[in-house]
């Protein structure tokens, strides 16, 4: 199955059209084959163009976001690359990939990635109780994210210094060499390899960070539950997940629901589904019995003649509907009639009585079984 393609771009799902456009070139120019040759990394630049595909074109990021990938799974073009056609996303890729070839042509400049970087978002997995599910509530969860170094600011250089302008590339971050070829002058412009680009150095890096500017920080959380959630349900919780860079806003964290089984209830959509044992005499005569149902104990009315495999239902006693929780769904309860294996000398003599009255065949030699012909008319 494919990964989310949010999270594929490492973007919320009410992320824009730039915001998208911009995770898709960072991680373009990371994983592309040409100057990526980890094991894995082309599937990963695969995965990366065909969410972009699909997350670019408002149309069908409605229908994945309404259908999943099946309502994109007929998308044109070849699977995995993005359609050249639209050179947004490309375009600063080959910048880097060509490294910014300019002569007589003039051609585009690197250009630094300096400024502020959103945080990446996180995956918290959730397992919740059965009622919990079904009521929500509260929950109290611990999570371990980057938060923004507070003894330097995030700056990552030690308190009371600064970082300083790249010696290597003047702050430009980046370098450029001249090659004279029979074909004329070429200017090639690469990423500076003392500054990684930034255009700043730290000569004392903050004891704290390491010069990281970030560290990684244990946290507490209340959430908040809605009622009726189930198996799989995603919740994001906005600004929650790492710290950005250089200013950037956080990420977001998303948890994801898991459900514990219930000795006693099973889900079906938003209805409650249990079972009941009754005696044959219950069955028979009718009668009225407290059930266990997710609200606490309630009376229930069995029916006199009822049958086993007979389902009661117990209006609004079910799930609240997710996003309506006034909205519930039913509790249904199917009938087991229990048949006893032995009884005393009297219970058999009273029911022999009654087999009499009924004029029904039972005992031996009837070839049916002591109840055998009890519920036959």
């Amino acid at each position: 199955m494919p990964r989310d393609y949010y999270e594929v771009l490492g973007v919320s799902r009410d992320a824009d059209k730039e915001e998208i456009k911009r995770a898709y070139r960072r991680l373009a120019r990371k994983y592309h084959p040409d100057v990526n040759k980890e094991e894995g990394a082309e599937e990963r630049f695969k995965e990366i163009n065909r969410a972009y595909e699909v997350l670019s074109e408002p149309e069908m990021r409605a229908r994945y976001d309404r259908f999943g990938e099946a309502g994109v799974g007929s998308a044109a073009g070849a699977p995995g690359y993005q359609d050249f056609g639209d050179l947004g996303g490309f375009a600063d890729i080959f910048e880097s990939f060509f490294s910014g070839f300019s002569g007589g042509m003039g051609g585009q400049q690197v250009r630094r990635r300096s400024g502020p970087v959103r945080g990446d978002d996180l995956r918290l997995d959730l397992k919740l109780d059965f009622r919990e599910a079904v009521f929500g509530g509260e929950k109290e969860i611990r999570i371990s994210h980057l938060e923004t170094c507070t003894n330097c600011s995030g700056s990552g250089a030690k308190p009371g210094t600064r970082p300083k302008t790249c010696s290597t590339c003047g702050g430009n971050g980046q370098v450029r060499r001249a090659t004279r070829t029979p074909f004329g002058s070429f200017t090639q412009v690469s990423t500076c390899p003392t500054c990684g680009g930034s255009g700043q150095m730290i000569e004392e890096k903050c004891e704290v960070c390491g010069g990281n500017g970030q560290k990684q920080e244990a946290k507490k959380l209340k959430i908040t539950i809605p009622a009726g959630v189930d198996n799989g349900t995603r919740l994001r919780v906005s600004g929650e997940g790492d710290a950005g860079q250089r200013n950037g806003p956080p990420g977001d964290l998303y948890v994801y629901l898991f459900v514990n089984e219930d000795p006693e209830f099973q889900r079906d959509g938003i209805n409650i589904l249990s079972q009941l044992k009754i005696s044959y005499l219950q069955a028979i005569l009718g009668c009225r019995l407290e059930v266990n149902t997710v609200d606490g104990p309630v009376e229930a009315t069995i029916p006199p003649g009822t049958q086993p495999g007979t389902v009661i239902t117990l209006e609004n006693r079910g799930v609240p509907r997710l996003g309506n929780p006034t909205s519930r769904g039913d509790h249904l309860i199917t009938i087991m009639v229990e048949i006893p294996t032995r009884i005393s000398a009297e219970e058999r003599e009273l029911l022999e009585k009654l087999a009499k009255i009924r004029g029904d065949r039972v005992g031996k030699g009837s070839g049916m079984g002591f109840l055998g012909g009890l519920f036959q008319s």
